[in-house]
């Protein structure tokens, strides 16, 4: 009883501590391109790190990252803009401003169709920024080198995504030796849900309950009419004007990561992203919420894993997973990161509790671990998202760090409870 009313406290403060923090909307004042949800390109930060208890130090670290940024997943959608801009330009019923777009993007066209899917030099510097400031932050782990193991999905971004992150961090250190693997028997703890995982098991879906109340919340659809007005002078011989502008809002949101932003000139803009961004962020977070149970697996191989280090039964001083968005996402709000699985029912309190853009290009989940001087310490745990210490539904008097005993039963209940 008295853990449940001390876990019950832990998150209460941890919702309190949000409040009093900086909202989802200042954030999207400081940077409008947060609007573009898991769109946005990896962005840095430069906070400080709570100095870890005295007498400890890190000396293991277990990561999950999303590959960096890449060009459209899809084929279609440079393949159908482009038959329609041609049409339009030989109908002269493009805009000024849409002439304009038109000449760009058939410019890039071969760049684009020939891109499709694959890891940009952005998402390549990326995972190596991403490897020096893991390198740089927890000096302990990796200043004697030692092994590490790194695991990808048999994507070739992802595989990519972990050769940069690799390469750059035997550069800081050639003394560590990295074991890089693609490969079906490793899926279960990078992308379980893929159909060429051996080991693939079925797991309950969830509907996240804000849904119940979707009457509650207006969508305003707007925006895809306004874009596609501003692109054609005359839109009677054109289909599914719906698809169209959802179309050019794909685009537009993807052209930062591949390094064409400005292409579609003032087609768009980031205010009337950032006016529609609550209600993108709604149907993300039911994307990402429904499918948590899958990500199971996933969880399981980082507490084997960490188990593993911590007893002496392996020698890695970390182990690196790099995966999609379709994990990560739901992976976040198992472990309930920042407060991602309190599932609220008012759809208005969703922005609270999970921000799609933490879903980014490049995105990262790291647990370092930390073990004190004497035999008898306890080992403690503090996670990183995206570089940003984060919060989990864990009692804890040394926030953010916390005992692993702790974080490790927690998560063993829940993998148990939804197996």
């Amino acid at each position: 009883m008295k853990k449940t009313i001390l876990l019950l406290m832990s998150v209460l403060m941890a919702v309190v501590a949000w409040a009093q923090g900086s909202s989802a909307l200042d954030q999207l004042k400081a940077d409008p391109r947060r609007s573009y949800g898991m769109d946005y390109p990896y962005t840095f930060t430069n906070q400080q790190q709570t100095k870890a208890p005295k007498g400890y130090s890190p000396f293991y670290i277990s990561h999950y990252g999303r590959h960096g940024s890449r060009y459209y997943w899809n084929a279609m959608l440079y393949q159908e803009l482009s038959k329609l801009l041609t049409m339009a330009h030989e109908k002269q019923i493009l805009t000024p401003e849409g002439e304009a777009f038109f000449e760009k993007f058939m410019a890039a066209k071969d760049e684009l169709t020939a891109g499709v899917s694959e890891l940009s030099d952005l998402g390549w510097e990326q995972h190596q920024g991403i490897a020096r400031t893991m390198y740089n932050n927890f000096p302990e782990v990796f200043k004697n080198g030692g092994n590490v193991l790194a695991i990808s999905s048999l994507t070739g971004r992802c595989v990519l995504s972990m050769a940069s992150f690799c390469q750059e961090l035997t550069q800081c250190n050639p003394k560590i030796e990295i074991r890089e693997q693609s490969a079906r028997k490793t899926l279960n703890g990078v992308v379980p849900t893929d159909n060429q995982n051996p080991l693939k098991r079925k797991f309950t879906k969830v509907k996240a309950r804000w849904e119940k109340n979707r009457d509650k919340f207006t969508f305003d659809e707007s925006l895809r009419d306004k874009v596609v007005k501003r692109v054609f002078t005359n839109t009677d011989s054109l289909h599914n004007l719906h698809h169209i502008g959802s179309n050019l809002i794909n685009l537009y949101t993807s052209l930062p990561n591949i390094g064409h932003e400005g292409m579609m000139g003032n087609l768009i803009t980031d205010d009337e992203m950032v006016a529609q961004w609550e209600q993108s962020n709604l149907g993300s977070y039911s994307w990402v919420f429904e499918p948590q149970y899958e990500m199971i697996p996933i969880l399981e191989d980082i507490i084997a894993k960490a188990d593993a280090a911590i007893e002496g039964r392996s020698d890695h001083i970390s182990d690196l997973r790099f995966g999609h968005d379709t994990c990560l996402g739901p992976l976040t709000v198992l472990m309930g990161i920042n407060g991602a699985d309190l599932d609220p029912e008012d759809p208005f309190e969703v922005k609270n509790c999970y921000q799609n853009w933490e879903t980014c290009k490049a995105s990262n989940i790291q647990l370092v671990f930390y073990r004190g001087k004497k035999a008898t310490d306890d080992i403690l745990v503090k996670l990183l998202l995206n570089g940003t210490e984060a919060r989990l539904p864990i009692a804890t008097d040394n926030a953010p760090y916390y005992k692993w005993a702790d974080l490790r039963q927690f998560y063993q209940n829940r993998i148990d409870k939804n197996k």
